[in-house]
């Protein structure tokens, strides 16, 4: 059965792309510019906490999440972060420093349809090729796509490594209301862990911060929901060197209300991704949240610029 399920996934996931490719025609409103070179140095919180134990109202795991984002032109970027313990209480194997991301990725673009691949170590313990693929029909609605090759990588206690040999992918659609900058989110998807489901999600979008509530189902564990806050963290105003250190860029956090951690399971191939901004640069997508005033603002320092006073 589990053989039968990811050929029939498979084949209208490839389908999907294709079709995708054969749609590219037109130009959205914006164009993305070349990203700017450097090397950002960030650091933030993974804040977790579970509710099982009878013996305990609450457990809490709280690690440092010290990152770098080395951007060298036309969208190419290395990424990696590590994740350093201050409070356990989830047991032993989470009580190592490991590598959670270390990988290398490129956004491009065909016609309208905006592209990003990486490949390397991304988070919940796997490392392989992923692509993903956004279509803006129009300023409110969009089509978009994962598909990841994948194998499973674990540091803690001890290194432990599978080949790549798990197909995983979503696809879905988004609807946008620019009027109340709300967003309508809908994906099906076969997860890391072999179950397959679906997730639908509404998300209001703030000045620095975005709310949403979400339900989903998966083949295993049936119907969950929850809640996620996503907020950008300041300074707002940022100087931007060719190397930065800077606080990370947002503070996210997810509530659900049954406790499933091997289901609805995806990974990030980006330290800081996140629903607000979505996969894809500010700089290079505009569409969504990315229409709204930016959270940052990005000062250009240079020798000139020094030394010239208006």
């Amino acid at each position: 059965m589990h053989h039968l399920y990811s050929s029939l996934f498979k084949r209208p996931f490839l389908w999907f792309v294709i079709l995708l490719a054969f749609l590219c025609t037109g130009q959205p409103k914006a164009i993305g510019q070349t990203n700017t070179k450097g090397i950002d140095f960030f650091s933030g919180v993974d804040f977790n906490f579970r509710d099982i134990n009878y013996k305990t109202q609450y457990e809490f795991l709280i690690r440092l999440s010290p990152g770098f984002k080395w951007s060298f032109g036309d969208h190419w970027q290395i990424s990696g972060q590590v994740f350093i313990p201050i409070v356990n209480q989830y047991g032993n194997s989470y009580k190592y420093v490991h590598l959670n991301i270390f990988d290398l990725s490129k956004e491009l673009r065909l016609g309208s349809l905006y592209l990003k691949a990486s490949a390397g170590l991304f988070s919940s313990s796997r490392y392989g090729l992923d692509l993903k693929a956004f279509l803006p029909l129009c300023d409110w609605f969009a089509f978009e796509g994962q598909a990841g090759v994948i194998g499973s990588v674990y540091m803690t206690p001890y290194w432990e490594i599978v080949a790549p040999n798990r197909f995983v992918g979503t696809i879905g659609g988004d609807f946008y209301l620019p009027r109340w900058n709300t967003q309508f989110r809908g994906t099906i998807g076969k997860y890391i862990y072999n179950d397959f489901g679906f997730e639908m999600e509404i998300m209001r979008h703030f000045n620095h911060a975005t709310a949403s509530i979400y339900g989903r189902w998966n083949n295993y564990d049936k119907f969950d929901a929850g809640f996620r806050f996503v907020i950008a963290l300041p300074p707002y105003q940022r100087k931007h060197r060719m190397v930065n250190f800077r606080p990370a860029s947002n503070f996210r956090i997810s509530y659900t209300v049954m406790y499933h951690q091997y289901t609805n399971r995806m990974y990030r191939t980006d330290p800081e991704e996140n629903e607000r901004d979505g996969w894809f640069s500010r700089d290079f997508l505009q569409w969504g949240s990315h229409t709204m005033e930016p959270d940052f603002r990005i000062i250009e320092m240079n020798k000139k610029a020094k030394g010239d006073k208006e």
